[in-house]
């Protein structure tokens, strides 16, 4: 692989990771908002048979996007230090630190969220992230042997 097409590959990766930190602070910040109007809707099917949040239960709901923003936030920013100062210098712990964080996060959620039958955060956001940040990771693999 031209060090050319390592850079593009690299730098996807950080600004997919970037992108990832804004999707966060929407979650921690806007979770009601248009954004998340899919989401929300499938989460009611799925856990209040259609009817729309209780005030409590949407009080719940806004300190549990609040919590889970702030993980987002605080892991990606992670994955683009990883990307800006290992992954760019060729170092394999920080390709293989990507990888575990990556593939650990998405085994565990999409476990509990297919175990809930929450099957609409497997696509809507899961698949989606696992693309978006691991098509740069197989796209440098060689780099990395």
């Amino acid at each position: 692989m031209s060090e050319r097409n390592f850079y593009f590959w690299q730098q996807w990766l950080t600004w997919a990771n970037v992108m990832t930190i804004v999707v966060g602070l929407l979650v921690a910040f806007a979770g009601n908002s248009i954004f998340f109007e899919l989401h929300n809707e499938y989460t009611q099917k799925v856990f209040f048979e259609g009817e729309g949040f209780t005030t409590e239960a949407l009080q719940l709901k806004n300190w549990l996007f609040g919590i889970i923003g702030g993980t987002i936030v605080g892991f990606h920013i992670l994955m683009v230090m990883l990307s800006e100062y290992g992954v760019k210098r060729h170092e394999k712990w920080a390709y293989r630190a990507m990888w575990l964080g990556l593939l650990s996060w998405f085994l565990i959620d999409n476990s509990i969220s297919v175990y809930y039958g929450a099957i609409h955060n497997v696509l809507i956001i899961n698949i989606v992230s696992l693309i978006l940040i691991g098509l740069p990771l197989v796209m440098v693999w060689k780099v990395f042997q």
